[in-house]
């Protein structure tokens, strides 16, 4: 029989002896049923709020307990009882929805070991503390959150032995990071919650305890909400980031520039519009191989990238081809800035792997820039044909160059060595 095996029967049978050598329930019968039936309904309750994190082939359930209150409350035995219940409902209800473990019947006997010993160990010690915490100011409140993580750091060993004989721990390490991942404020709400629940009960409080209950469900299904809208909004904005974003350069690819022109378009905006073109691609292409040319359309989108302001755009409108649309500047600030940007491709080289060797590629672009102001007049998706003519025009007279014409003022065409 397998170590863990062993660890999970002696803490079952553990939790027995400390139950039944306990001296019985500790409160009156009826009592303990109202009790039992409150905490048995509001746990089932909760079962589906549970977060469930996956450790191998384990399922380790991490939700807000409350077998501390109930334990300090109805003794050892009673708390043994309540666990045994409840943890068998619990495996009969995942046997009936196929959604049990492979060793589901060995894990609810766990699961009963580990919460009744603990609630017994929490009996004992508040029986024990609760004297000399008591005088002290908000002592009843630091013995609760006390015992919350004893309880809290027991059942990370007790998993922590289990997983470590499973191979799933190798290190002190993978330990220590499992202790710590719960989270200080997690343990606060369990010692608030259950230090408020012993109260009522104490008190006999019934009502009380049932709105107690009632506000953390509530609470507990607010927030689980509120994190399935975020994620639910996460993905979106990821699904449409790699709708809208090119695979190869990582910027804007031609779907996003349509949806951008559909935006722009009648806005009034004054807007630069540029098409450039990595010249002599294919020769890149045909003299090394695609992966070399793929590298230098990256380098250039780099290159692109580094030269705008955040409110441009850039996107990857063709293979090798790239546009740009220029905000909030006027057509000499556009000017020196296409300017500046067929500079920087052209002083930088791309750098590649080339049969074992570093090679060193210089790249030029040409540009084709069309300036005007969005309007009825001249749809955008002509403006953009108009610098797409303006490139043509510098492959044409060379290459490495700018072509460029004023749509406002209608200056005649002209190019720019």
């Amino acid at each position: 029989m397998r170590f863990y095996r062993i660890f999970i029967i002696s803490l079952f049978l553990l939790s027995v002896v400390v139950a039944v050598c306990s001296g019985g329930i500790k409160i009156d019968f009826n009592n303990y049923v109202l009790a039992f039936a409150l905490f048995y309904f509001f746990s089932n309750l909760y079962n589906h709020l549970k977060i469930v994190v996956k450790h191998g082939n384990t399922n380790v359930d991490y939700t807000i307990s409350y077998s501390i209150a109930f334990a300090i409350f109805v003794g050892p035995l009673g708390a043994f009882i309540y666990e045994t219940i409840s943890m068998f409902s619990i495996f009969f209800i995942r046997k009936l929805t196929k959604t049990a473990d492979e060793e589901e019947f060995l894990h609810t006997f766990y699961n009963i070991g580990s919460f009744a010993l603990n609630g017994a160990i929490v009996y004992y010690l508040f029986r024990a503390l609760y004297p000399i915490f008591d005088p002290v100011p908000f002592g009843f409140w630091i013995l609760l959150f006390t015992l919350v993580i004893i309880m809290t750091l027991l059942s990370h060993l007790y998993l922590s032995i289990i997983f470590t004989s499973t191979g799933e721990f190798t290190s002190f390490k993978d330990v220590i990071s499992f202790i710590q991942s719960r989270s200080i404020l997690d343990i606060g709400k369990i010692a608030f919650s259950n230090a408020f629940l012993l109260i009522f009960l104490e008190n006999k409080q019934w009502e009380m305890l049932v709105g107690l209950f009632l506000l953390n469900y509530l609470v507990s299904r607010s927030n689980i909400a509120i994190n399935q809208s975020l994620q639910h909004k996460m993905e979106r904005d990821k699904f449409e980031q790699m709708a809208y974003t090119d695979f190869l350069t990582g910027v804007y690819n031609r779907t996003f520039m349509d949806k951008k022109m559909s935006e722009l378009n009648n806005s009034g905006e004054k807007l630069g519009i540029i098409v450039t073109d990595i010249d002599s691609f294919k020769r890149i292409n045909d003299t090394y191989n695609h992966a070399v040319g793929d590298k230098a359309i990256q380098q250039v989108a780099h290159v692109l990238q580094n030269q705008l302001s955040t409110d441009d755009y850039l996107f990857r409108s063709g293979g090798e081809e790239f546009t740009i649309f220029l905000r909030h500047r006027d057509f000499d600030q556009c000017m020196k800035q296409v300017e500046k940007i067929r500079e920087a491709v052209k002083s930088t080289p791309v750098i590649v792997e080339h049969f074992k060797k570093t090679i060193e590629i210089s790249l030029t672009a040409s540009f084709g820039f069309y300036y005007y102001k969005t309007n009825e007049a001249l749809d955008i998706k002509n403006a953009y044909i108009h610098a797409d003519q303006l490139l043509i025009k510098s492959k044409n007279l060379g290459k490495n160059r700018i072509s460029e014409k004023n749509g406002i003022s209608d200056v005649p065409s002209s190019s720019m060595y």
